[in-house]
């Protein structure tokens, strides 16, 4: 059975929910997922786009050619980051209201991971992106 994933920003302003079951759930090491979290890695549950209810200001920043990231205007909080060619986004797991749902099965760009990172053995680690 199918639980709703809610989440929002830190400030509440922007609210999220889908029905939808998770595509995946994946860790990102590379660079550019580093810099707009602001942390070691992104981990992130991605669902189909078109299921997302989203309620509230988000602001998008085009990362690269094929994928945005939205972002609470107020706050600054890291919410999505989506990929409009395969009707996908990224729900920042941390902005969850029950990250402990979820845990990654993938890590990816792990050639850009931290150093002081230790990945536990078990989920698959690829050098580059899937």
């Amino acid at each position: 059975m199918n639980q709703t994933i809610r989440g929002g920003c830190f400030c509440g302003a922007c609210r999220y929910e889908t029905g939808a079951e998770p595509i995946n759930v994946r860790a990102c090491h590379c660079r550019a997922c580093q810099k707009v979290t602001g942390g070691p890695f992104y981990a992130r549950v991605l669902v189909p786009a078109d299921t997302l209810s989203i309620s509230g200001p988000v602001h998008w920043f085009a990362s690269s050619p094929d994928v945005r990231r939205g972002f609470c205007p107020h706050c600054g909080s890291s919410l999505f980051s989506e990929r409009s060619s395969i009707n996908a986004i990224g729900l920042t797991m941390g902005t969850l209201d029950e990250p402990e749902r979820f845990q990654p099965t993938d890590h990816i760009w792990v050639s850009c991971k931290q150093p002081w990172i230790v990945l536990p053995d078990g989920p698959p680690q690829h050098q580059e992106g899937l």
